[in-house]
């Protein structure tokens, strides 16, 4: 019995010491702090915001750009009676808010006839010494072709440069008229009639 009783009091001395259970993080608990499972919202890492990219500031003199300029096909006539042959031109106009620059030389104009899906004429098939012109575009102020081109009423091609060519269909035949100066395109056509 005296063994027994030595025993239980030996147990429980080293009970008391060890305190299963517990852990020293709970120990240091007991001095008053308290600790949270979940790491608080400012001990995550945080990302800066992205920066929204800003387009450059557009400078006096940049290229112009396509959402700037307007290009508009125009003709001497909506309608042409037999034998008077169309006078072809263009209107450039820099929408922007600075004076930009491009290129309107005859190396860097398209004039271009449809009539339907099918392509009667096109101003570079047998172009003579197209060359480049710089020009600078004030806001707002429109330029034209100094001198219009004439349309003979034929059908171009490549290989048709030295020789005659064939009249397009006339007797009232629709005809639309689109111009590409430097890439920047007409977003409409000009339409005529041919008697």
């Amino acid at each position: 019995m005296v063994l027994l009783g030595l025993v239980a009091v030996i147990v429980a001395i080293v009970l008391i010491i060890v305190r299963p259970g517990s852990s020293q993080g709970d120990e240091s608990d007991a001095g008053g702090g308290t600790t949270s499972a979940n790491p608080s919202a400012t001990d995550e890492p945080t990302t800066p915001p992205t920066a929204i990219p800003t387009e450059p500031t557009a400078a006096d003199g940049d290229a112009c750009k396509e959402k700037h300029i307007l290009v508009e096909a125009l003709t001497d006539k909506s309608v042409y009676e037999t034998g008077e042959q169309p006078q072809l031109s263009v209107t450039i106009t820099n929408t922007g808010k600075n004076v930009c620059v491009l290129n309107a030389g005859t190396k860097a104009q398209v004039f271009t006839i449809t009539s339907g899906e099918e392509v009667y004429w096109l101003s570079t098939d047998c172009q003579v010494d197209p060359i480049d012109a710089e020009v600078s575009l004030t806001p707002g102020t429109p330029i034209s072709s100094s001198v219009p081109i004439v349309w003979d009423r034929t059908r171009s091609s490549a290989e048709t440069c030295e020789g005659p060519r064939e009249a397009v269909p006339a007797e009232g035949a629709s005809y639309h008229l689109s111009v590409s100066i430097d890439g920047f395109a007409s977003p409409t056509t000009k339409q005529f009639q041919l008697y």
